[in-house]
């Protein structure tokens, strides 16, 4: 209670945070974080009971398919997306949900971010001085213009690019430059941790390496903290000192980089590994992919958790499958989630089944998004017209309801519903009325 009552009257930030049993400082914690966009039956679970510890100095990789709620966490991180469950805490103090305006901004000056697309984040009416400058503006941190001027033309060579590009605007500069810009802006606020949301996805191969090299060196250099949003795990095997895997807004196994290759325990896990390309073209042809099954899991009575088993290695799954993924383990030897066939070598039966499997589950998938219609909203508009319009409304629900547009036959159903009892209830005060009257 004394804890909850700290953290809720804390207004400043620590010099440092808590440290963990083996001595490392904890710099972010989510904890059983969820986060919901919408209301009622639109409401849309984005991320749930996400949990996981950033420690100071590390890159933290965050990996997942698209959709699978990376950037939303991300986002949650710097404050933009609001928690319906659980708690972000940096440095063991709350920067989730309402904060003191003091606190806020200091997490606003601890914690930056680079966004994905190198364009759309980037003012284009802003000179390239005034964008990397506005942090600087904004929270005071120069002494006069000249030490102003100083602090944004050396963030500007740092990133590689000129102090004469800083009277440019956006649009005269590729891609790769506008996310040296990108990362000039979020450097020179001297940040502790730094959001990465795929920062090299929207960019050329040949110059992802550059934008990662950068980084990097900013790291070794000002001991900068990085979460790193990606899907690309090839790239995020030799950047990460610990990589999270989210599927579907849950965590679902976290460990440092290596172990996680070298013990991919969880199948979500593993199809992701097998999907990475192989250099080799003839390997490549000859490579079958681990397909995930989310059918595969049993949770109707052993529900799952997620737990450590040991090596600093978290795993999402319940108690059955988290004694068979302990027992691979300890026993030492390396998954392999991809297996390549040799010259005129078949699958096997297991291999096949996997897949159609695999994809019959697509298929379902796919016949559920479509058994849901486009405009299938609900909008408030069927059940007012509904409302007014009794009968036609019920009408209309029926129609509704024969083509599978479930949200628009529910607004209306309970729209003429409404309706029909206030015509009753009007009815009623009217004959009421009338006896009165008689009497």
């Amino acid at each position: 209670m004394t804890q909850e009552k700290n953290e809720v009257r804390a207004t400043r930030l620590p010099e440092h945070g808590p440290l963990d049993e083996n001595g490392r400082e904890i710099l972010l914690s989510l904890k059983d974080v969820d986060i919901t966009f919408g209301k009622g039956d639109t409401a849309v679970r984005a991320v749930q009971d996400a949990s996981f510890d950033i420690y100071k100095g590390e890159t933290f990789s965050l990996v997942g398919e698209s959709g699978s709620g990376k950037t939303t966490v991300g986002r949650a991180v710097i404050r933009v997306n609001p928690l319906a469950k659980g708690e972000i805490q940096y440095k063991g103090v709350r920067i989730s949900g309402k904060i003191p305006h003091a606190l806020d901004r200091e997490v606003i000056r601890n914690i930056q971010m680079v966004f994905q697309d190198p364009a759309a984040s980037l003012n284009e009416r802003a000179t390239v001085d005034y964008i990397i400058s506005e942090g600087l503006y904004n929270f005071h941190l120069f002494e006069n213009e000249a030490d102003r001027v100083r602090k944004v033309e050396t963030m500007i060579e740092e990133v590689g690019l000129l102090p004469e590009h800083l009277t440019r605007y956006p649009h005269e500069f590729s891609g790769g430059q506008r996310q040296r810009i990108g990362i000039a802006r979020a450097m020179v606020m001297e940040p502790e941790l730094v959001v990465a949301d795929e920062p090299i996805s929207a960019l050329d191969v040949s110059i992802r390496a550059q934008v990662l090299n950068l980084m990097k060196k900013f790291q070794e250099e000002k001991g900068i903290t990085y979460l790193f949003i990606a899907h690309d795990l090839s790239v995020v095997r030799f950047i990460s000192d610990r990589i999270g895997v989210i599927y579907k807004g849950r965590i679902v196994e976290v460990a440092e980089a290596e172990e996680l290759f070298n013990f991919p325990l969880h199948p979500y896990t593993r199809s992701l590994i097998s999907a990475i390309p192989i250099p080799d073209p003839e390997l490549e042809k000859n490579k079958v992919l681990f397909t995930y099954d989310p059918s595969m899991h049993d949770y109707s009575e052993d529900k799952p958790e997620f737990v450590c088993i040991g090596h600093d290695h978290y795993v999402y799954g319940n108690k059955e499958e988290l004694a068979r993924y302990k027992a691979v383990r300890e026993a030492g030897v390396p998954v392999k989630p991809v297996k390549i066939l040799g010259p005129g070598e078949e699958p096997d039966e297991d291999d096949k089944a996997a897949a159609a499997e695999a994809a019959a589950a697509e298929a379902a998938a796919d016949a559920e998004i479509l058994a849901h219609p486009v405009h299938d909203t609900g909008n408030i508009w069927y059940k007012i017209f509904s409302f007014l319009l009794p009968l036609l409304g019920l009408i209309a629900a029926v129609l509704f309801r024969r083509h599978n547009y479930i949200r628009n036959y529910k607004a209306c159903k309970g729209g003429a519903i409404g309706g029909l009892i206030f015509l009753g209830v009007i009815i009623l005060l009217f004959l009421l009325l009338i006896v009165l009257a008689v009497i």
